[in-house]
């Protein structure tokens, strides 16, 4: 096990970055055709051919997820892994052509101290091409933390980042999550080092602080960055279980709980909070409803752990007036 979502037998993943732009972008690549849905939460998302993902659609299958930053101008990303996948011969079969699916969702980077002039309306974004790169770069081990879709991600008090975890839930089949947080909120419990993830945490992940000796008043009061549509965490959960579209839309909605317990706030007006979930079915499948169970929760637990280490592994950017990572105020 490798503690991340490539740990879950036909999930690859890749990631290109744009340093000057400090942005990027973040593929995760099924190697076959793979059940997926979706559970949007946040009251500002930004995303791309996720209605096909619930239940009732007629496409049942996606060849791959897109997470980037940019924006709205980082929807273009899907369309450099779509030329990516067709190259290779994949895709949804219509009349003799093949047609990739892969959704994605977006987080909101513009205002980092990169320089982006695209958004001034002067030039071309780079993300059709950074989604060509990700996806050519897709395996088993990828970075974590200012790399790919987290390249450019911050929190209220700390750089954001790009994290994954992974667990083999009481079933016996392997769970994993894969995030980029740029959240409106905090990840650390007040000014402190600890996470609000720690109760998850597995051996010392992100630093092994545990919880604070006590929590204070003070360090439950809500405290903000940037704007109506200038914060996202996005994610993806994936298992080798096989699901139907509306079992994986069920592990969608109960790995937001993940978020719920390493973010605060969460899922508000000021968020676009977005979880795939995905399904490759290479260990079979639940036995019953509580066996499903135990993939949902563990999902949950997964991608609390995978937020953590996002932040805990990411570097700050070299702008005047970046937000320092982790490690910059509380060391090893």
């Amino acid at each position: 096990m490798r503690n991340l979502i490539t740990d879950v037998r036909g999930v690859l993943v890749g990631n290109a970055e744009d340093a000057v732009a400090a942005t990027g972008v973040t593929v995760a690549l099924f190697e076959r055709p793979t059940i997926a849905s979706v559970a949007v939460l946040g009251g500002a998302p930004g995303t791309r051919d996720t209605a096909l993902l619930e239940p009732g659609m007629t496409v049942e299958h996606v060849d791959g997820i897109v997470l980037s930053g940019g924006s709205a101008w980082g929807l273009s990303a899907a369309d450099g892994v779509m030329s990516w996948l067709a190259a290779e011969g994949r895709g949804f079969p219509v009349g003799g052509l093949r047609v990739p699916i892969v959704p994605q969702a977006i987080l909101f980077d513009l205002a980092n101290g990169g320089d982006k002039p695209f958004a001034r309306g002067d030039g071309e974004a780079p993300y059709r091409r950074l989604g060509g790169l990700a996806a050519a770069e897709a395996a088993a081990e990828f970075a974590l933390g200012t790399a790919g879709a987290g390249f450019g991600a911050t929190t209220k008090n700390l750089k954001g980042g790009l994290g994954s975890a992974s667990a083999v839930a009481a079933t016996g089949q392997v769970v994993g999550a894969l995030v980029a947080v740029n959240a409106v909120g905090m990840a650390t419990i007040g000014d402190g080092p600890h996470f609000w993830a720690a109760p998850y945490e597995q051996g010392a992940e992100f630093g092994g602080r545990g919880w604070p000796a006590t929590i204070a008043p003070d360090d439950l009061t809500l405290r903000f960055k940037g704007g109506p549509g200038a914060n996202t965490t996005i994610a993806l959960v994936a298992t080798d279980a096989v699901l139907t579209k509306a079992q994986a839309k069920r592990m969608a909605l109960c790995a937001h709980d993940g978020l719920a317990r390493a973010l605060r706030p969460v899922h508000a007006p000021l968020d676009g909070d977005v979880v795939f979930a995905a399904a490759t079915g290479h260990s079979g499948a639940p036995s019953d409803a509580y066996a499903l169970t135990e993939l949902c929760a563990t999902a949950a637990d997964v991608l609390a752990r995978a937020v953590a280490r996002a932040v805990y592994n990411a570097s700050a950017l070299p702008f005047a007036g970046a937000r320092p990572a982790w490690h910059d105020r509380f060391g090893g």
